[in-house]
């Protein structure tokens, strides 16, 4: 179940626990002030909450001042990769560390603001996933043309019908959200939660948030070699959704079938190794 509204104007609060999953790489002039306003605005919404930091492998002072900010409020914990593993990888490890009854997630880039979930929470209760989108896309034109073309992509491929599949910017069942097995490395893993989240039955709002221009840092979601590489799991992922059965459902397959699956994704996989490594 699917629908577009306008923002709503009464913020009800969240009914239980929510973790906010900021996920960072190289955002030492964004992340305090994100951590500072999440913590500022969350306590107008929900009794308890936890804000995890994911610091991906950052070349800069990210993990310096995250592993700061979680001493010094025990409402904010760290993860971190010894190594940069990619967007999904982040958002899988703050996935696997929450403890909410919701799960909220959102850029550490200040391209968002954390006061926007006034128009996510009043939704909260009757959908499983309350799903952001750019009403205003504040990116370069080259990233707003990839942008378009990939949700058309995903229509077509999953049947998953968003008007910004990776606006990050989403409210989430925990239970649903924890109960996904989630493999995308990169950008693709906005795509693998909705088309595995559909399978599941999930029910879905869409609401309209703003979006801001960078003011520091630098974005690397539009480079060339992070286009081929979603343009790779692209693939991957839709051969492995053909396969792809929700807990508890009749999992019965023949076993040619499942064989060939197995050594398809096997292939796609390795594929997508090469291509990491250029």
């Amino acid at each position: 179940m699917t629908g577009d509204i306008p923002a709503a104007s009464a913020s009800p609060r969240l009914p239980g626990r929510l973790s906010l999953v900021l996920p960072a790489y190289n955002e030492e002039s964004n992340l305090e002030a994100v951590v500072h306003d999440a913590l500022t605005v969350l306590p107008a919404y929900v009794d308890r909450f936890e804000i995890i930091v994911v610091d991906d492998g950052s070349r800069d002072r990210t993990g310096a001042i995250a592993t700061r900010l979680a001493a010094a409020e025990r409402r904010v914990r760290l993860i971190s990769h010894d190594r940069n593993r990619g967007y999904g990888a982040a958002l899988t490890s703050g996935f696997r560390a929450s403890s909410g009854d919701f799960v909220m997630f959102m850029d550490a880039d200040r391209q968002f603001d954390i006061r926007d979930i006034r128009f996510l929470v009043p939704f909260a209760g009757e959908y499983d996933i309350v799903a952001g989108f750019r009403m205003e896309r504040n990116d370069p034109i080259h990233r707003r043309i990839f942008a378009e073309a990939f949700n058309v992509a995903v229509r077509v491929l999953f049947g998953v019908h968003l008007r910004d599949i990776d606006c990050a910017f989403k409210l989430f069942r925990g239970e649903l959200l924890r109960s996904l097995p989630l493999s995308a490395p990169g950008a693709l893993i906005n795509t693998e939660i909705q088309a595995k989240a559909r399978r599941h039955g999930a029910r879905l709002q869409q609401v309209g948030v703003h979006h801001y221009p960078r003011v520091a840092g630098q974005a690397s979601g539009g480079s060339p070699r992070v286009i081929a590489r979603a343009m790779w799991e692209t693939l991957v992922l839709w051969w492995r959704m053909r396969f792809y059965t929700p807990c508890g459902a009749d999992r019965r397959r023949s076993g040619a079938g499942s064989a060939v699956g197995s050594a398809v994704g096997r292939g796609l996989a390795w594929g997508g190794r090469l291509l990491r490594r250029r």
